[in-house]
């Protein structure tokens, strides 16, 4: 794997001086168009030995391209912040918009790089962490982000002269750290090598950058980032993966289909039931065991099912500094500008705290499906990336509670009308509830396929009967308390 790294790789100064002009100009007539068009967003990330000059090589990378278009984010340890977040969390965060470049120091790959050398973690668990790390890189790729993986390689004499002379000329800079990685240079280079060979992929490769000459690895990390910028702007084609397939033109009964919309509750026994699940919940959300996990709860359904009622029934025992109600609608530009998926990972909770969604991560597989604002193959795509997602949660030990609520058509009608007609709902009703009902077999199906999909044993749906809303209320209740007694 780093063969032709370890050979020595030079460029005199001469030559580099002759060569600077050209890579400015490469870099900056990729980036610009970019910046204009936004049709991507890059990431850079730089790993790699301690002591190759990757510090070096990106401060020269900035002052050639333009810097009020590049943010650079470095990761280390994990603060406290992010310790209480799932591993991607942080980097979710920080992804650039559409016609930005970030460049990325201490990517996803350095903790399970760090603890594979230091032994804190078996084969097993690296080859699953790697292919974790390929499903997220692949639904950034699918989602327009350019992703661009340089490992730094120097010898082990080489890593060891220059610490030596880091060391020396720069006193005041702790390079503990740096020793300690050279004295496991062999197992980091077979760890390196390892990553390379499984998660280098068309849509997310890596470049090995040979790093015993300044001059040399520097012109080659440019002529790399803007030679793969160039393509990825006259390609023009989104990458994508196969989508699982789907039976069209057959009228078929799901899982929605099954619910029972006759189920009901009397006012007496509604009252006394929500009084102890109330009582119940409370209990739990005061649990020293909370804050070794996360809620997220998730209130999808027809329009007018009463997913408002529902949520603040289960915010009322709740202490309002754990949790927080996301009611979500239409992307902003700045979220357009990024992986639909990233607006959401913003939101995820600290571990101790609930996060409450009114509708969520699913619009890509119900409105946007339904009303043609993703295309065909994205929202088929989203499927696996939502379980990915929820998945990370729970394997962070989250609990995630989604919720359909279901009312008839006929209901519906009669709801849309009580809106309209009482003059503190009016608000609650608007043209687009009109129009979405005109396709409410479209809906039905698009809401199908989704449970049929993403109902996982680790994040199940819970199909609710909204006609009566006392008896939805009550069953949410007790859902939620059921699934954190489980946990807790």
């Amino acid at each position: 794997m780093f063969e032709s790294a370890r050979l020595p790789q030079n460029m005199d100064k001469k030559t580099f001086k002759k060569l600077e002009p050209q890579l400015r100009e490469a870099l900056l007539a990729a980036q610009l168009p970019v910046v204009e068009k936004q049709p991507f967003s890059t990431m850079i990330l730089v790993d790699g030995l301690d002591g190759a000059g990757k510090g070096e090589a990106v401060a020269r990378l900035y002052g050639w391209m333009d810097a009020r278009h590049l943010v650079c984010n470095a990761y280390g340890e994990l603060m406290d912040e992010a310790r209480l977040r799932p591993p991607l969390w942080r980097y979710w965060r920080d992804l650039p918009p559409k016609g930005e470049t970030a460049i990325v120091f201490g990517s996803w790959y350095q903790t399970v790089l760090r603890d594979w050398i230091y032994k804190k973690i078996d084969e097993d668990a690296f080859d699953k962490a790697l292919t974790r790390i390929r499903r997220f890189e692949e639904m950034l790729a699918n989602e327009d982000v350019l992703i661009l993986k340089f490992w730094f390689y120097l010898p082990k004499k080489e890593q060891e002269e220059r610490l030596k002379h880091i060391e020396k000329k720069h006193a005041a800079r702790h390079v503990l750290a740096d020793w300690a990685a050279l004295k496991h240079h062999k197992k980091a280079s077979e760890a390196g090598e390892k990553i390379i060979l499984e998660t280098s992929k068309g849509y997310a490769p890596w470049f090995v950058i040979p790093s015993q000459d300044p001059e040399y690895r520097d012109a080659a990390l440019a002529q790399t980032v803007a030679n793969a910028m160039k393509l990825k702007l006259e390609d023009g084609e989104p990458h994508s993966i196969a989508a699982p397939p789907v039976v069209g033109g057959l009228k078929r009964e799901t899982a929605v289909d099954t619910i029972d919309l006759t189920e009901k509750l009397e006012k007496s026994e509604y009252e006394e039931l929500r009084d102890k699940y109330q009582k119940q919940l409370s209990d739990l959300s005061d649990m020293k065991s909370l804050s070794k996990t996360g809620v997220v709860l998730v209130f999808q359904g027809n329009d007018a099912a009463g997913k408002g009622g529902a949520i603040r029934r289960v915010i009322r025992p709740l202490d309002p500094r754990i949790y927080k109600v996301h009611p979500i609608s239409a992307p902003t530009d700045e979220e357009k500008a990024r992986p639909y998926l990233w607006r959401f990972w913003r939101r995820v909770p600290a571990k101790g705290h609930f996060a409450i969604f009114d509708r969520s991560w699913y619009e890509r597989v119900l409105v946007e499906r339904v009303e043609g604002y993703a295309g065909h193959d994205d929202w088929l795509r989203a499927y696996n990336e939502i379980n990915e997602f929820e998945q990370e949660l729970t394997d962070f030990g989250y609990i995630v509670c989604k919720f359909w609520l279901a009312i008839s058509e006929d209901e519906q009608l009669r709801r849309f009308k009580a809106r309209e007609d009482t003059a503190y709902k009016q608000h609650k009703i608007t043209d687009d509830d009109w129009r979405n009902r005109l396709k409410w077999d479209q809906y039905a199906i698009a809401a199908g396929d989704m449970i049929d999909r993403t109902s996982t044993h680790y994040a199940p749906w819970t199909l609710v009967s909204s006609e009566d809303k006392r008896h939805a209320r009550i069953k949410v209740l007790k859902t939620i308390c059921d699934r954190l007694e489980e946990k807790l």
